[in-house]
């Protein structure tokens, strides 16, 4: 009588070598098919936003972030505590180093709410530094460049979209008559998506509507020179204010960001194509004139051109600035 152990060996051995892979084989793939049906089924889809932004689509729409700030961020510690505190309002000054003193004035009227930006056209960014409040700003250097050059490169409106109010201001203004705080007050009480201060009447004034009222805090309308308006709610008349100091709210620069042309120099022309961005324009655009400024008319931008044909460097400036205004 045959032992049952020595049956089960003489079962499993296998005369050559070949039939016992096939044998692996066959047992792996039962073993997997087993394994396989034992697991719920996992279903891999592939992921297609539409309302993600261009470019975007194919991603999860948790892990989209479309618009950043200037908030500056630590190197080291927890990035949630980055930031004790984030500024509502953004500034920018496009500089040079001879202003040095006026833009330290009108830097000092702007609380930690508001962020300061400068942009540098001189390339003199370090000597800056002997200002406290420089280390804290965001400064931005490329030679020879306008505000609006600088202006349609690195205010993107998702990169300023954390900011309710968006300041593109010159370098040469007065400020001994502006409160910051109590300008944004005024803006948002009389519901203006673009303004500017009221200008001081015996200095730089081109147009009335921009010129300073002193017995109200906000005028939308002026009446100008015969013939000048050929509509009492259209530029120069109302929908207007100049480009030396605009302020934009967030939704009116988006709108402003895309009308200005990369080949814009110094914008002459966009202040009467402001109205485009807001509607009704001529109540949504105004001057504040409660907080005012002098704008001192400096032309120390105008050093930066090139000097030919035996012309100062200003007069080459100012044929460039001529040649953009047409493109509104």
């Amino acid at each position: 009588m045959v032992k049952l152990g020595a049956l089960g060996r003489s079962v499993l051995r296998f005369p050559n070598e070949g039939m016992r892979l096939v044998m692996v084989i066959i047992i792996g793939a039962v073993f997997g098919f087993l394994i396989g049906i034992s697991f719920p089924s996992v279903s891999i889809t592939k992921i297609y936003v539409p309302t993600n932004p261009k470019g975007a689509e194919r991603l999860a729409p948790g892990i989209v972030v479309s618009e950043s700030d200037f908030h500056l961020r630590r190197l080291w510690g927890e990035p949630s505590e980055d930031l004790p505190f984030k500024p509502k309002y953004l500034v920018t000054f496009t500089v040079g180093y001879t202003q040095k003193e006026n833009i330290n004035k009108a830097v000092k009227k702007f609380s930690n709410d508001f962020a300061i930006l400068l942009f540098h056209y001189d390339g003199r960014v370090s000597e800056w530094e002997e200002f406290e409040w420089s280390k804290r700003a965001i400064h931005i250097s490329v030679r020879k460049q306008t505000k609006w050059w600088y202006a349609k490169r690195f205010l993107h409106p998702d990169i300023v979209a954390a900011y309710e109010y968006i300041f593109v201001w010159d370098e040469d203004l007065g400020v001994e008559h502006f409160n910051a705080e109590e300008y944004i007050k005024l803006v948002k009480k009389h519901g203006l998506e673009i303004s500017q201060p009221g200008l001081e009447p015996d200095r730089g004034l081109t147009w009335q509507m921009t010129k300073r009222r002193g017995d109200r805090e906000v005028h939308k309308e002026t009446e100008e020179r015969p013939g000048w308006c050929s509509d009492p709610h259209l530029p120069p008349c109302a929908a207007f204010v100049e480009i030396m100091a605009p302020v934009f709210s967030r939704d009116a620069w988006r709108c402003v960001w895309h009308m200005i042309q990369n080949d814009l120099v110094h914008g002459w022309g966009l202040d009467f194509a402001l109205r485009k961005c807001v509607e009704p324009a001529h109540e949504k655009i105004g001057v504040v004139d409660s907080q005012w400024i002098v704008h001192q008319g400096v032309p120390s931008l105008g050093n930066q051109g090139q000097q030919e044909n035996g012309k100062a460097p200003w007069v080459g400036v100012s044929v460039s600035s001529g040649n953009f205004t047409e493109c509104l």
